[in-house]
């Protein structure tokens, strides 16, 4: 069953309340914090299913908390929105990068703030496909959220999870960056197509260790395609 613990992580006192109630009217229980030290606390207490995590803190960046729940295991795959009033193009990519899995920035409607949750809670756990995937190098288990090459386990993210689980699902045919929005993010997310490049690239990194980073083929000017076959 999804978890549907959601945490706030907000120093705003007005924007927290406005989330606060947006998320509990939409039926998640929430939880709130105002800082980077309270979140952590939070977050080791119990792990929450999705985080909205605002950039800027009074203690510690946003970002820096997106990089250590990333880097330690238990959080690895914890997803993650970032809530900012930052809108350059640069400054959304880079939350993708270092871990977030979707990013809105400031001011937003109640409505779009509880789509994105939806949106990365239903690729986090892709309900009802339960269907273990094989190819020549690779074996994806739905239900137990699970990678391996071999005997070799392939830890992912939510969207590098639910990607590769796409791929894997629908092999040799070429997908343009819109249509892998619609399928993995869905059609009532906005988010931009440069939002595929980064998780194709966290994609390929986090196989690259166990030599299938290439079954991610780019196909110039078309989009991407998975392949056991050489490009």
């Amino acid at each position: 069953m999804r978890n549907q613990h959601v945490l706030v992580v907000e120093d705003e006192t007005a924007v927290r309340d406005m989330i606060r109630f947006a998320v509990d009217r939409a039926g998640f229980e929430v939880e709130v914090v105002g800082n980077g030290e309270e979140a952590r606390l939070a977050v080791a207490d119990r792990r929450p299913g999705l985080v909205l995590l605002d950039w800027m803190l009074p203690d510690v960046s946003g970002l820096e908390l997106a990089r250590e729940w990333r880097r330690t295991d238990a959080t690895a795959e914890l997803p993650i929105i970032m809530v900012t009033a930052r809108t350059e193009s640069d400054d959304r990519v880079r939350g993708l990068d270092l871990g977030a899995d979707d990013y809105i920035t400031k001011p937003f409607s109640s409505a779009e703030l509880v789509a994105r949750v939806r949106a990365v809670l239903r690729r986090t756990l892709p309900g009802g496909e339960n269907a273990i995937l094989e190819s020549e190098s690779l074996a994806l288990d739905a239900a137990c959220q699970r990678v391996a090459a071999g005997e070799q386990a392939v830890n992912l993210g939510p969207t590098e999870f639910r990607l590769l689980q796409f791929f894997m699902g629908h092999p040799e045919r070429v997908y343009t960056r819109a249509q892998l929005l619609d399928q993995v993010w869905g059609q009532n997310v906005f988010v931009e197509e440069r939002t595929v490049d980064v998780h194709i690239r966290r994609l390929r990194q986090a196989l690259s260790p166990v030599a299938c980073d290439q079954v991610i083929q780019t196909v110039r000017g078309s989009g991407y395609r998975f392949s056991d076959r050489a490009a």
